[in-house]
């Protein structure tokens, strides 16, 4: 079906919406940004105002009665995820939701169910699978510069020792967690490299200072597949100048990288998606090599692949989905996986177990 441009409604006007989708839907020609739902409008954060000739609804089921509507973007609260993506299903429009994308797998597969039986497209913001250093790497185990992959770690570490601002992320509700949060996008890396792991086991708790209520705001999840450990963690106990990002060893060599991709950093900076240097990493953020030759172990700097895709190629890639081109950016199947692998380690970490995958 040929639509152009496809209207787009985003649903929420805080950090996700402006930083992580408005400036993509705008950047995108065969999407319009048609409206946002904004419960609370105020003098110096109106969406209305930001972006002239927009529509304005003051709720979600005010929107769902526009037949204008192609595609909905959800940027709530996690545990807003399933209702509304569930209730835009019902009204006939395709949805991208942020992550974490829903709190559970069963409802993961409730929606996938829906989506299929309606007929409408339903995807999940993974955007760091457009990370530069995430492509870099998918292109260096993809040549066999490593070899056969022994350990692979990927972390998400600040240094955030006191208890963080009253936001809606420390109320003790599904989807709050950390690994939500951080380790969606971590465990989503993973599972795009590697699938499933055979076992997992984890360590979920709280390590800011003083902090014992809310959810959890650290994790440590070891996946075990054949012949190879994978750490994914994310701690707010790290005061180093350099946070590590990924640290990964193979036969023949090994990949060290430091900080994280730039692109968030400009998109809060104002920089446009469009704009000349988005995306692109100084030399200093660029990863360490190592390559065994013998008995001699050669170190280089790896620079980052050129060119790179950027988060814009998930709302370009959703284009073409919607003209019935290609598959949708992110599978919402995929993202169900990355659900049932949080679920295992939580349950790994209240039991003080080792959890294996179902068959």
């Amino acid at each position: 079906m040929a639509v152009n441009p496809w209207n787009v409604a985003v649903v929420g006007y805080g950090l996700s919406a402006k930083v992580f989708h408005i400036p993509f839907i705008t950047a995108v020609p065969d999407l319009k940004l048609y409206g946002v739902v904004q419960r609370n409008p105020k003098p110096d954060n109106d969406a209305e105002k930001d972006h002239a000739g927009i529509k304005s609804w003051r709720s979600v089921e005010d929107m769902l009665k526009d037949d204008e509507v192609d595609v909905v973007v959800i940027t709530s609260i996690p545990t807003t995820h399933f209702e509304m993506c569930k209730k835009s299903l019902e009204a006939g429009k395709n949805v991208v939701v942020e992550k974490p994308f829903v709190p559970t797998s069963r409802e993961a597969d409730e929606l996938i169910e829906l989506a299929k039986t309606k007929g409408k497209l339903i995807t999940v913001y993974q955007n760091r699978r457009w990370d530069s250093d995430f492509v870099t790497l998918q292109k260096i185990i993809k040549d066999g510069l490593l070899g056969d992959i022994a350990e692979f770690e990927t972390h998400f570490d600040r240094h955030r020792p006191d208890a963080p601002p009253a936001t809606w992320k420390v109320v003790d509700e599904p989807g709050n967690e950390s690994i939500y949060d951080l380790g969606s996008h971590l465990i989503d890396q993973v599972y795009c490299l590697f699938g499933m792991p055979q076992r997992v086991t984890a360590f979920l708790g709280k390590q800011r200072r003083g902090v014992t209520q809310g959810p959890h705001d650290s994790f440590t999840v070891l996946l075990h597949y054949d012949g190879m450990l994978v750490t994914a963690k994310a701690g707010v106990i790290s005061p180093h100048v350099r946070q590590l990002r990924y640290w990964v060893r193979g036969t023949k060599g090994s990949w060290y990288k430091y900080h994280l991709d730039v692109q968030e950093d400009q998109l809060r900076k104002g920089m446009r998606p469009t704009a000349q240097g988005f995306a692109i990493e100084p030399e200093s953020h660029h990863a360490i090599l190592t390559v065994a030759e013998g008995s001699e172990m050669k170190r280089s700097i790896h620079p980052t692949v050129s060119p790179l895709p950027t988060y814009l190629q998930f709302y370009k890639t959703l284009v073409d989905a919607l003209q019935g081109n290609s598959g949708v950016p992110v599978d919402a199947a995929q993202c169900r996986d990355v659900l049932r692998i949080i679920e295992m380690a939580q349950q790994s970490s209240a039991e003080g177990s080792t959890i294996t995958t179902a068959a």
